[in-house]
């Protein structure tokens, strides 16, 4: 499959945004653009219709941008939010990272781009990457507990948006102004280059922004074996002698992203539109395992070294997003109404050495009609309107779901108002699904109707509590209801069950914020009990030696915990220094006993910050505890923590900000294992490694 954008045309697109004309230096300088992402309380959350401020919304939820964006950014939209209390990343190589909110991932977390859906396939299987760039993110959105109200079924557990500008938002403040990159890491070869231009003139603006990312293998601490899996291989007589270590095969990436797009706000009239590409091939360890690791076969070798190239599996993805944008301000009784649509024309193929193997074919749409109300008897809301379709198809060896097609159609209302010191959020909404498959054998059709009732006590200048209460429904998917055949990513012979019911989750939640001088903290304490929750489970039967596994209903329920805080410890001729922390923990359990599969331990994370004049740099520690609340046919996971730190410094010139940066990763080059991955047991994360980058904004 033809990859993107050329290198050279990228370099050159680096190059001239590197060399973007002095009458940039005229507008306000790009370091005190920066600065303004330290103004948390102008956060807003863009994912609801009411664009709310963060420290205003009754619902829980945690929004990265600015400086901290920056500093968390990864290859992965998972691993890039894995530091935000309550949100773990479930990896399936350094390919792959999905985002798990409160224990909960898949189908049941929505990932979006500006507030519409991704429209991948990243759902139907562990091993398909999310087809979002974050590093071209100028916030990342993370809505916790049911987000069904906003986006339908597929939010039940939550949502997370990733905010760019490729329709420009508002009129542009300067002619041109952007920002670009370029990052080195040692612990995969990785050479990484981003470009970002923004400007307009009136009326009329435009961006366009683009990615190149190359890495090779990644360097492991040890053996990509568990000493659990090594001594089960060597029970069935494997050699010792053959397990790979020190770098982890098949597990280089390569991705090309690159979106522009337009704009036009008239006195009351706008309206936008923008293409956008995104490919990535990444290996996908863990299903090769012959012969001997070592650097001595390759190191960074973009999974080619030492090992038959034959046996290898790796993905080549590739979407293209056409979208738009159009609406009229004050429109009678509206003080907005706005029409989006998304088209994406999606396929990957799945490669056994260099043969196709499986394609998957996705061609999906989304339509959303919002209408925000002009204040009405104190209340102020939105009524919204949703239908989308998907039509997906798997053509191959190892077509394990049929071809179908989803179509939904929703509405939506949601209604706030403030009586004093209370702010009180209510919603409600009703989704019709229809999953059918293509050959016309059996056709499902679900009714989902959530609704959720929110409040917000400014108790004083100090306190803030939250209360929420939700009720949301989830339609079974395609892959659950129809899946039939081998699946290499699990491991197993999946079959699922076209009688499901639609999926209930009821949640209760509590929240405090306290702002007190130089700390600054967050809590929240939540239970959701779901009424026939689906998931798949180990049926003891065996075909082709792969084990069955069957799509089930039961009921479940998740308990939970975050604490976060910020402590401003001194500011000093030495700088500015503060301690950041939280502590998360989730527990999922079926109501009839024994634990759900994949849940992430309790994690403690520190982070000694400091600024001082133009430098910054943290410290940070985030201990994962052992699992050992296991579902039935899962083994444990070993506790391990992760050290991390980084350095930069800024300055100015006439024209440009400059930021050059030092990053060092798993300092203490720790066997780190994600209980929340699949392939926790053959696949640990990279080990040391350090990663240098340098900036420039104009």
């Amino acid at each position: 499959m033809p990859r993107l954008l050329p290198r050279s045309t990228l370099a050159l697109a680096v190059f001239a945004a590197l060399a973007a004309p002095a009458f940039a230096a005229q507008a306000e300088h790009p370091h005190n653009q920066r600065d303004k992402a330290r103004e948390l309380d102008t956060v807003k959350v863009t994912a609801t219709p009411l664009d709310t401020p963060l420290e205003q919304l009754a619902r829980p939820a945690a929004v990265l941008t600015g400086l901290a964006l920056d500093d968390q950014r990864a290859a992965t939209l998972g691993e890039t939010v894995d530091g935000l209390a309550g949100v773990q990343n479930a990896p399936f190589g350094p390919g792959v990272g999905r985002p798990v909110i409160r224990g909960l991932d898949g189908a049941r977390v929505q990932v979006l781009a500006n507030g519409m859906a991704a429209l991948d396939v990243s759902t139907v299987s562990a091993d398909h990457a999310v087809s979002v760039e974050p590093f071209l993110a100028d916030s990342i959105e993370v809505l916790k507990g049911p987000a069904s109200l906003f986006f339908g079924s597929g939010a039940i557990g939550g949502a997370v948006n990733v905010v760019d500008n490729r329709i420009p938002r508002a009129p542009a403040e300067r002619f041109i102004s952007g920002r670009a990159e370029i990052r080195a890491s040692s612990g995969n070869g990785e050479g990484a280059g981003l470009f970002r231009l923004d400007g307009g003139t009136g009326s009329f603006a435009w961006h366009l922004s683009g990615l190149l990312r190359d890495s090779g293998d990644i360097d492991i601490p040890g053996f990509a074996y568990s000493e659990d899996k090594r001594a089960e291989e060597i029970a069935e007589g494997k050699n010792p002698a053959d397990f790979e270590r020190d770098v982890l095969k098949n597990s280089a990436i390569n991705t090309t992203a690159l979106a522009g797009g337009i704009a036009w706000f008239g006195d009351r009239v706008f309206w936008g539109a923008s293409l956008s590409s995104f490919a990535t091939k990444y290996g996908v360890p863990g299903h090769d395992h012959g012969g001997h690791g070592g650097h001595g076969h390759g190191g960074h070798g973009h999974g080619h070294g030492g090992h038959d190239d034959d046996d290898k599996v790796s993905i080549d993805l590739d979407q293209q997003r056409t979208e738009f944008k159009a609406g009229i301000n004050e429109l009678g009784p509206f003080r907005q109404v706005a029409l989006r649509g998304v088209m994406s024309d999606y396929v990957h193929v799945e490669l056994k050495g260099h043969t196709p193997s499986t394609r998957f074919i996705n061609d999906a749409s989304e339509l959303r009609l919002e209408a925000v109300q002009e204040t009405l008897w104190g209340w102020d809301g939105a009524i919204g309107l949703l239908q989308s379709q998907r039509d997906f198809a798997t053509i191959g060896e190892k077509d394990f779901v049929p071809p179908t097609e989803t179509r939904e159609q929703g509405i939506f209302l949601m209604q706030q108002r403030a009586f004093g010191d209370f702010l009180f959020e209510l919603g409600a909404r009703h989704d019709r699904v229809d999953v059918d498959m293509v050959s016309g054998i059996i056709e499902r059709n679900f009714n989902a109707n959530s609704g959720s009732l929110g409040l917000r006590w400014n108790a004083n200048e100090t306190w803030h509590f939250t209360a929420n209460l939700d009720r949301a429904e989830r339609a079974p998917t395609a892959e659950e209801l129809y899946s039939e055949g081998a699946h290499a990513a699990t491991s197993s012979y999946e079959i699922g069950d076209p009688f499901l019911d639609t999926e209930r989750a009821d949640r209760i939640e509590f929240g405090a914020h306290l702002h007190a001088g130089r700390f600054e903290g967050r809590a929240a304490i939540y239970r959701t009990e779901f009424r026939d929750f689906i998931y798949s489970v180990d049926s003891g039967l065996e075909i082709d030696d792969l084990p069955v596994r069957l799509w089930v209903q039961d009921d479940a329920t998740f308990t939970g915990w975050e604490l976060e805080g910020r402590f401003l410890l001194a500011e000093a001729a030495s700088g500015r220094w503060s301690l950041n922390g939280f502590v998360d923990d989730v527990r999922g359990e079926l109501d009839a006993g024994g634990n759900l599969p994949r849940i992430a331990p309790t994690r403690v994370g520190l982070a000694l910050g400091w600024e001082h004049d133009a430098w910054r740099g943290s410290l940070g520690m985030v201990n994962h505890f052992e699992q050992d609340r296991v579902a039935t046919g899962e083994s444990p996971s070993d506790a391990f923590t992760l050290v991390d730190a980084q350095l930069s410094y800024h300055w100015d010139t006439q024209t440009f900000g400059w930021e050059a940066y030092l990053k060092g990763s798993n300092l203490t080059d720790a066997e780190a294992r994600f209980h929340t991955s699949f392939l926790k047991d053959k696949v640990p994360l990279m080990g040391r490694s350090f990663t240098t980058g340098l900036r420039v904004f104009f």
